[in-house]
């Protein structure tokens, strides 16, 4: 007797960073995880560069409590690998980057997300610029926007 899944399809595997508990760096674990195809109004995006924040040690110590297990990183530019049903404003083959808010899967090679999160990147912008500021630039963007609304005149101070 054979039997046959119609079911089964090709599997995408990926190399991601995980925690199953909270603690220093020695709880993140480099493993590899189903990545997937995207659903309705999401996109596969294969990592070129992460960003790497402080926030990320918060989320990691349990300051900032996350559903375990989980990965990490907030922030990323890569290229898009696949998209969902009712995707219309990236395609296969975009660069791309993003900040979402848990689930953190910054830190992989490869992960689906919500579409409507990604922001295509126009020539000139290297990816490793466009992983490093998307966190940092809406940060300061609510900011000068919405915490005080900076008006012309007016004298600011940033600081790293």
């Amino acid at each position: 007797m054979i039997l046959t899944y119609s079911w089964i399809s090709a599997v995408s595997m990926t190399k991601t960073i995980r925690l199953d508990e909270f603690g220093g760096p020695e709880v993140l674990k480099w493993t590899e995880v189903v990545t997937g195809d995207p659903g309705l109004g999401e996109a596969r995006v294969a990592h070129t560069a992460i960003g790497v924040n402080l926030i990320d040690t918060y989320f990691r110590s349990g300051l900032y409590p996350i559903e375990l297990p989980s990965g990490l990183g907030s922030e990323a530019a890569g290229v898009v690998s696949a998209v969902g049903s009712g995707v219309d404003h990236v395609q296969v083959g975009d660069r791309v980057a993003y900040v979402t808010p848990p689930p953190l899967d910054g830190y992989s090679e490869e992960r689906l997300l919500d579409a409507a999160r990604l922001v295509k990147l126009p020539q000139g912008v290297e990816d490793e610029t466009a992983a490093a500021m998307m966190l940092k630039g809406m940060t300061s963007w609510y900011l000068l926007h919405r915490s005080y609304p900076v008006q012309v005149g007016q004298w600011i101070v940033l600081y790293a």
